[in-house]
């Protein structure tokens, strides 16, 4: 059987932010750079890139890098916005645990246009998705 792509539910492909003409308006709340920490403090990496849907403009999920050295053995995968509880100058907090998180499945680029891979990454992080109805966006709960 074909796998549904995102574009079989009215939405664009998620793309990374830097892969498009698209800017942040305020470089305040850009978060890609910035340490991401579990619900209790601890460090899990740091959020890589910003995976929006082009035709909504928003972000749907952050790319965290984790672990490695120098690049070397790092593991990458995908966050739903959703899970961000606090957005602070340096980091970004969710409401996981470490064990969780790293034991998410890794980013695969190759299936950037299968619905079935974010729905997938939704219900492993226990949210359901964007294009599901009665959805709402999340907003970033900044800090002062």
């Amino acid at each position: 059987m074909a796998r549904d792509t995102i574009t079989d539910v009215n939405t664009d492909k998620l793309v990374k932010l830097g892969d498009t003409d698209l800017t942040i308006a305020d470089p305040l709340q850009d978060i890609r750079g910035r340490k991401v920490v579990d619900r209790n403090g601890d460090d899990i990496g740091h959020v890589d890139a910003l995976m929006i849907d082009q035709r909504e403009r928003k972000v749907r999920f952050l790319r965290v890098a984790s672990g490695g050295f120098l690049g070397i053995g790092e593991k990458t995968f995908l966050l739903p916005v959703d899970a961000v509880t606090r957005v602070g100058p340096d980091e970004v907090a969710v409401n996981m645990t470490r064990d969780r998180l790293v034991g998410a499945p890794e980013y695969d680029p190759t299936l950037i246009d299968d619905r079935n891979y974010y729905g997938d990454l939704y219900g492993y992080y226990g949210y359901s998705p964007y294009w599901t109805p009665g959805y709402v966006y999340p907003t970033y709960p900044y800090l002062p």
